[in-house]
């Protein structure tokens, strides 16, 4: 992907978007577009339209843009995202992140459904990322570096960034909202994880394992981006529980919970 690929996207949503400029981008998951329908003033841009995107085919996933505000905050919303598992790469996984950065957004707010691995911790309950772990696969900077979204190296020290997770729990405090704060590991699916893999990612470090997340927080980190990173903790992970798992125990779950997540985020969103 060429750095004249982004601007074109980029060019085709400035153009619909008639003088508005995000300032977040929020990076919806599995079950969990209902706050796309929030927006105020809503433009709707499906990712069929624009120039280089990909479609998101997950089930659930709406697979659109829409541009709006939300608690006075311009943003864009990603109701749907792109996964490896989809046959995308991880940089046409992470493609929007660069293109909505060209926009003028500053802040990346992503999501997701995972399982959990902490067997400490509760089915529906909200986990804040501290950090990730990606074993799998190249990276989405893996090739040509473009100098114009940020260095061949990037720092992935402080990858959440540390203000915004200070915002978050502050936020989960003053909202009387339980909050987890645990490490990601990423997976490529789309089969759900093994429970041998599971007790690996156990002794790892890991609290929850997902498909998704990480693409996206690399790109924005690279761009200079603040990420916070916030998983919806759908289903104990294989072999927690001597039950199979399902994607519409996923959906589920997310369902149950979208009135809680969904006021964290635009506390949080609010608060920036």
């Amino acid at each position: 992907m060429t750095y004249s690929s982004y601007c074109e996207s980029a060019d085709f949503l400035r153009a619909r978007l008639n003088g508005f400029a995000p300032e977040a981008l929020l990076i919806l998951g599995s079950g969990l577009g209902f706050l796309g329908d929030a927006v105020e003033n809503p433009i709707f841009v499906d990712y069929g339209e624009v120039p280089h995107f990909r479609p998101s085919t997950a089930p659930g996933h709406k697979g659109r843009f829409v541009f709006g505000t939300l608690r006075g905050r311009r943003v864009a919303v990603m109701q749907g995202r792109m996964h490896c598992y989809e046959g995308y790469t991880m940089a046409e996984a992470a493609y929007a992140v660069r293109v909505v950065r060209l926009l003028g957004a500053k802040t990346l707010f992503v999501t997701n459904a995972a399982g959990c691995v902490n067997t400490d911790w509760n089915v529906g309950e909200l986990m804040l990322l501290s950090d990730h772990i990606k074993l799998f696969d190249f990276g989405p900077l893996r090739g040509p570096n473009l100098e114009e979204f940020g260095t061949r190296f990037p720092d992935m020290s402080s990858v959440y960034t540390p203000r915004l997770r200070a915002l978050a729990r502050e936020t989960a405090k003053a909202h009387g909202i339980p909050l987890r704060e645990g490490v990601y590991m990423y997976f490529p699916g789309p089969q759900f994880e093994t429970p041998a893999e599971v007790r690996a990612a156990r002794v790892l470090g890991a609290d929850a394992v997902g498909m998704s997340t990480v693409p996206e927080t690399i790109v924005a980190a690279h761009c200079g981006m603040e990420v916070m990173g916030v998983t919806l903790l759908a289903n104990m992970a294989a072999g927690v529980l001597p039950q199979p798992l399902s994607g519409a125990e996923v959906n589920e779950a997310a369902e149950a919970a979208a009135p809680v997540f969904s006021e964290f985020l635009l506390s949080c969103l609010e608060s920036l």
